[in-house]
C-alpha cells in the first residue's frame, strides 16, 4: 500500500531499529510507494514512510531491491556529489563511494551480500544514511 512521505526532520533524525521477519510486509509498502513516486524517486528507507525499522528499497536499473537490516561492509573510491531527497527540498552536497559491499536479508529472510558500483551504490548509501538518522 502506498504510504505518505514523512518530512518531519525530528522523526527522520532518529536511528532506525532492527527489522524482524514480522516486518516483511514493509517490502510491499516500500515497493508501492517507490512505484507511486517513480518520476522523482529511486530509493526509500522505511522511516520515510513512517516506520523506524532498518529496511530500504532502491532501484538497480529497473529492478527494485529490498534490504532488511543492511550493513555496509566495505567502501572505496570516495567522490563528491549532490543529492535530492523526497523528504527535503532542493539538493545538497555529500560524499559517496564508487564501490560498496553490503550484507543484508532479502524478502525471503535469506542472508545475502552484494557489491554495488556507480549509481546503485550511491542510492544505497543515501538510504543507509536514512537508517542512521543522517539526512543529507
Amino acid at each position: 500500500m502506498e504510504k505518505k512521505i514523512v518530512k518531519d526532520m525530528m522523526f527522520l533524525s532518529q536511528v532506525s531499529q532492527p527489522a524482524s521477519q514480522e516486518d516483511l510486509p514493509l517490502a510491499k509498502d516500500l515497493q508501492d510507494t517507490l512505484q507511486a513516486n517513480r518520476e522523482s524517486c529511486v530509493g526509500l528507507a522505511a522511516n520515510m514512510i513512517g516506520v523506524q525499522k532498518r529496511v530500504i528499497i532502491f532501484n538497480i536499473g529497473m529492478i527494485p531491491m529490498v534490504m532488511f537490516n543492511p550493513v555496509l561492509k566495505s567502501f572505496e573510491g570516495p567522490y563528491e556529489t549532490e543529492e535530492g531527497c523526497l523528504s527535503l527540498t532542493g539538493v545538497r552536497p555529500t560524499t559517496r563511494y564508487e564501490k560498496i559491499t553490503v550484507s543484508y536479508r532479502d524478502i525471503h529472510w535469506q542472508e545475502k551480500t552484494i557489491t554495488l558500483t556507480g549509481f546503485p551504490a550511491q542510492i544505497c548509501q543515501h538510504e543507509l544514511d536514512h537508517l542512521e538518522g543522517i539526512i543529507i
